[in-house]
């Protein structure tokens, strides 16, 4: 059963709850597609905050700046620029709006109750993305407390809430994933269809069902991270090229989700990996992406039974049933058939039948020589 289709239609709606969710783009392939999906869902209307620091919002939600939604309400701080902005800082402020209608929240910082509010219900917040934030605070530690408090407000509403956090590749990345920071995790990281297409013909490691779970899984893992492949694959000679992300074209990819704290069955300390497909602007089956094809056609022709010899010839190969039971009574011409297993106990033993052209002699042949 595919997972992502339900997590895109509500982030705040999945059981059980992940407060967590890390979308991963990369420089060989853009995971903006989700993310816009992510911020509009198809179901159940949620208070959604988008704070926007790499791209303006206009990039991020459809319709904006004439959109009639009024439960989603974006930020734009993408023209607060450390050294080029007095008040880059936007620290106070995402905070404050998160926390606001519930009182000052402390986090050690003075805090700003703005006139936008987030009412009781579900709420989707969005940082957009992690890697400007840590460009402009120029610390990692400060980053981290800042997304951890961030979090905390999340998981102490009353109402299932959301923190979903953009990022490329971020030093936080390793951090943000780990269990301290939050048991429950869904991670969804975009690759290009090239890598599958590389995996498959150059390991021979297609993706289930076209293969074997385990080994597409221990193959695919530590090439993914290894990020300088897929760029080659993306943008070297032979490249395919890269996808605009803009999400109203045709462009495919795939899409490795990791959910972590909530197995099928709902068990803890459980972790599911699946590897999905995208199309356009919404998931598609892995097996419908036309970049995949070749995967799928070698699939099928190897699941076809081998060509059978004795078709297409002039002759008759194949035996009636008289003649196989025929065969079956005729007796093996082997010479020590008959003779009991247990006579042969001598390990190496060398049986001989003489042939009636074999001169054998018993007598010494070197008899009349004097040596």
């Amino acid at each position: 059963m595919a997972l992502l289709p339900s997590i895109i239609d509500s982030p705040t709606n999945t059981r059980p709850h992940q407060p967590l969710v890390i979308v991963q783009s990369s420089v060989s392939q853009t995971c903006l597609p989700v993310l816009r999906r992510l911020i509009q869902p198809a179901k159940l209307p949620t208070q959604t905050l988008v704070f926007c620091l790499l791209y303006p919002p206009a990039s991020l939600i459809k319709g904006w700046p004439d959109t009639s939604d009024e439960s989603i309400k974006a930020f734009d701080y993408t023209e607060r620029i450390p050294r080029y902005n007095v008040s880059h800082d936007s620290r106070d402020e995402t905070l404050a709006a998160v926390s606001s209608g519930r009182g000052p929240f402390d986090v050690g910082v003075q805090m700003l109750i703005l006139a936008s509010t987030a009412p009781l219900g579900p709420l989707n917040v969005f940082i957009d993305s992690v890697d400007t934030l840590v460009s402009d605070l120029a610390s990692d530690s400060q980053t981290y407390r800042f997304i951890r408090s961030l979090l905390n407000m999340i998981t102490s509403r009353s109402h299932p809430s959301t923190l979903i956090l953009h990022l490329l590749s971020c030093p936080l990345l390793a951090a943000l994933t780990q269990t301290h920071l939050s048991p429950t995790l869904t991670h969804i990281v975009a690759h290009p269809s090239a890598l599958i297409n590389h995996l498959a013909s150059s390991y021979l490691a297609p993706p289930p069902p076209a293969g074997s779970p385990e080994k597409f899984w221990s193959v695919f893992i530590p090439v993914s991270e290894r990020a300088h492949e897929s760029r080659t694959l993306v943008y070297g000679s032979g490249g395919i090229g890269t996808c605009s992300g803009w999400g109203t074209d045709t462009r495919e990819f795939v899409v490795e989700l990791v959910v972590r704290g909530a197995g099928a069955e709902g068990r803890k300390r459980s972790i599911e990996r699946t590897i999905e497909g995208w199309r356009g602007d919404a998931p598609e089956d892995l097996q419908k992406l036309d970049s995949l094809k070749s995967i799928w056609a070698r699939k099928k022709s190897s699941d076809e039974k081998p060509p059978d010899p004795t078709q297409n010839v002039s002759f008759n190969l194949n035996l009636t049933p008289s003649q196989e039971k025929s065969k079956a009574q005729v007796p093996l011409p082997y010479v020590h058939e008959a003779l009991p297993l247990g006579k042969f106990t001598t390990a190496g033993a060398i049986l001989y039948e003489p042939d009636s052209a074999d001169d054998i002699d018993d007598d010494d042949p070197d008899d009349d020589l004097d040596i």
